[in-house]
């Protein structure tokens, strides 16, 4: 990525650039990529840009976050918001619902 992104999660959220889906799908043997339907319900993976400070238990002590940014991850479907930045669009997740770090 060769743009700065000035943006900060706040609490336990993370700002993730999603994965390049251009060449998700099954590819044929005569090297045609199927794209994966609609219908298919996956999970969303993309690499982590920013991430917030944590968040603070009942006591008002800081959790920190255990994911940090370049990691790969995996996180659930549902549970991200979409923003645009200049021309890029990212996701914001919270660090709860990421499900996997790919290593």
């Amino acid at each position: 990525m060769s743009n700065k992104i000035n943006i900060k999660p706040l609490g336990d959220r993370v700002l993730v650039e999603p994965a390049d889906d251009k060449n998700t799908g099954t590819k044929t043997k005569s090297g045609i990529i199927i794209p994966d339907t609609v219908d298919r319900e996956r999970s969303e993976q993309g690499t982590i840009v920013a991430v917030g400070d944590g968040k603070r238990n009942d006591d008002g002590k800081l959790i920190l976050l255990s994911v940090k940014k370049g990691q790969k991850v995996i996180f659930s479907k549902y549970s991200k918001d979409e923003v645009k930045i200049g021309d890029k669009e990212y996701f914001i997740v919270g660090e709860s619902n990421i499900l996997a770090v790919i290593e």
